[in-house]
């Protein structure tokens, strides 16, 4: 065999050098900058709690839920739970213990363990932005409905109100009143405050109407809380999650009890769980559950590794996701009992079927769930506890979400970021611009763009790519093997073996798959079902969809094309973990 010449040596150390002269000058972590300068938990709660505040949101109550009557009701767990360790817990574990083994957030972590994989890191930070602008609304919306239950009636509860039409209709009297008749295209007074009210939405996409300066305002409050959550880093976010992210458990328990002590409560949880093995046969199951474990466990979407990049190297990350995963997943189930008891209850006042009055989404917070309150004793107080569950549940997956985008920035550009009030007046500034992009949707036509970010800028697909070229990397470039040896260098033992084989082989098959059928089920996206968007409404939707996954293979390009040397010596390099190289990169000094 020829050994290499001093002329080849040189020419690939020159190599080496270009790269990470190119990569590393003024991107890379700066030595002078220490572990404390860029900051840790203060211990292993604020970790948890911040993590929890992040997956633990809105879709634990809204989404999950109705997936599971929806989906063939105790049966859904089969699929579910075969997601979640198949696909769920293995990414959530590479995600954390990438942040806590390279201590950055999800640009920079990338680039040390592949370069060529860092258009991971860049598109995760763009459908992040995209989620903090558009997700922010529901809190909007939230404080308008706290704001509004402060009255001595509520004021969708009946309609006697200027907003409401001569075809409102309070169904839930109809028992006391019998010789009511229903007008024809009647509709309650809580969907008429939800569209006329808050809303006062325009008949047409191509009409944004007038902005609602309530719900700016509404707006405007939940951003400067957002804020001043973040504007510390680690040192504010570890402090406000201690409230944030354990006071919704403690709403969660009183409308549970609450709810099951109502008449009509075992059925609504009968219908909840009642099992149709017949509805596994459906491919759109597996599909559902699939799709709520990608939602549900904010994977792909960088926040993990940023959250798990302040934790101490020793922290047992491995343990933790575990525990985080069985607590979401706890959670949703729970939250099911407290949901449809009470929609059990409101069925039963109006002498419905639970199928009428189940929705998911804005649907059951807004129109659904207020309904029920509505018939409830006192009901101001229980609407009170429901819409601050709803915030405190919305605001730390926000604020959360913002940390982590702002950690990946600070990473980039450590010795910028990292000095003064550089950090808060860039912060500052994402807010400002978040707020005035989102006041397109606080006007009369808002929801018609809410609905497509909600359904474009987070897609499930690109979620399902990112965890594919995820597994991809981890599995096949960096090796399975070595960061199952860098977790266990981390904790002290080695995790189940099953790990390296789910990030090597089972999860980027599950995903593709998954990634597969969504393709050939896509729909594009209609207004409630019925209203097609123009062909522009696509294209925008389209751009959030593109513009966050193209990034990936854009920047394997560009990567390729600033290095020099053949193809083979480049994807050589741009394949090998900083710390591999004969110039140490390495974030830091446990390295």
């Amino acid at each position: 065999m020829t050994s290499p010449s001093n002329s080849d040596m040189a020419m690939n150390y020159d190599l080496e050098m270009q790269f990470k002269i190119a990569y590393a000058d003024s991107r890379n972590v700066n030595p002078e900058h220490k572990t404390h300068e860029r900051g840790q938990w203060s211990n292993k709660i604020e970790f948890l709690l911040a993590v929890a505040g992040q997956i633990i949101g809105l879709g634990n109550v809204w989404r999950f839920p109705y997936l599971c009557y929806k989906n063939g009701g105790g049966v859904f767990f089969i699929p579910y739970v075969l997601f979640l360790f198949a696909c769920g817990i293995p990414l959530f574990l590479l995600e954390t213990s990438l942040g806590q083994y390279t201590s950055q957030g999800s640009v920079t972590a990338w680039r040390k363990v592949c370069p060529l994989f860092e258009g991971l890191g860049y598109g995760s930070q763009v459908v992040v932005l995209y989620s903090s602008i558009y997700y922010i609304i529901i809190l909007a919306w939230a404080f308008f409905y706290l704001f509004s239950s402060f009255s001595s009636q509520l004021p969708w509860a009946n309609c006697g109100n200027t907003w409401n039409t001569e075809t409102c209709f309070e169904f839930d009297r109809m028992d006391s009143l019998s010789n009511l008749t229903v007008p024809q295209n009647a509709t309650s007074p809580v969907k008429e405050f939800w569209e006329r009210r808050v809303l006062n939405i325009t008949g047409s996409v191509y009409e944004l109407g007038h902005i609602r300066w309530e719900l700016a305002l509404c707006l405007l409050l939940s951003w400067i809380i957002c804020y001043f959550c973040v504007w510390k880093g680690v040192k504010s976010t570890g402090k406000v999650v201690y409230f944030t992210a354990t006071f919704p458990y403690v709403m969660l328990l009183v409308l549970l009890v609450r709810g099951l002590t109502l008449p009509g409560a075992i059925d609504g949880i009968v219908f909840y769980l009642y099992p149709d093995p017949t509805r596994l046969k459906d491919p759109q199951v597996w599909m559902d559950a699939g799709t709520q474990i990608f939602y549900s466990y904010a994977i792909c979407i960088g926040c993990l590794t940023a959250l798990g990049s302040y934790n101490k190297y020793n922290n047992n990350c491995y343990k933790d996701c575990v525990y985080l995963c069985l607590l979401n997943s706890g959670t949703s189930f729970v939250a099911g009992f407290a949901i449809f008891s009470v929609l059990g209850f409101m069925a039963y006042e109006q002498g419905t079927d639970i199928s009428t009055v189940a929705e998911s989404g804005p649907g059951l917070a807004f129109i659904a769930y207020p309904r029920a309150v509505a018939m409830m004793p006192i009901p101001q107080l229980w609407a009170v506890c429901f819409f601050i569950m709803i915030i405190l549940l919305g605001l730390d997956s926000e604020f959360v979400g913002l940390e982590a985008l702002m950690t990946s920035i600070t990473d980039m550009y450590p010795s910028f970021l990292l000095m003064g009030h550089r950090r808060k007046f860039l912060l500052l500034l994402i807010c400002t611009m978040s707020f005035f992009i989102g006041l397109v949707m606080v006007t009369e036509g808002g929801l018609y763009i809410f609905q497509l970010f909600d359904y474009y800028a987070c897609s499930g697909m690109t979620l399902l790519l990112f965890a594919i070229l995820q597994s991809v990397c981890i599995g096949w470039v960096y090796g399975s093997d070595r960061l199952y040896d860098n977790i266990a260098d981390m904790i002290g033992y080695n995790p189940m073996p099953v790990v390296k084989y789910c990030w090597k082989y089972i999860t980027p098959v599950v995903c593709t798959a998954t990634f597969v059928f969504s393709l050939v089920k896509f729909n594009p996206l209609k207004f409630n079902n019925t209203i097609e968007y123009p062909w522009w409404g696509y294209a925008i939707g389209w751009w959030f969809t593109l513009s966050s996954t193209l990034l990936v293979p854009l920047w394997m390009i560009y990567a390729l094309l600033r290095s020099s040397g053949s193809l083979r010596e480049r994807l050589r390099v741009l394949c090998t973990p900083a710390s591999d190289l004969p110039v140490s990169l390495e974030p830091r000094e446990t390295l």
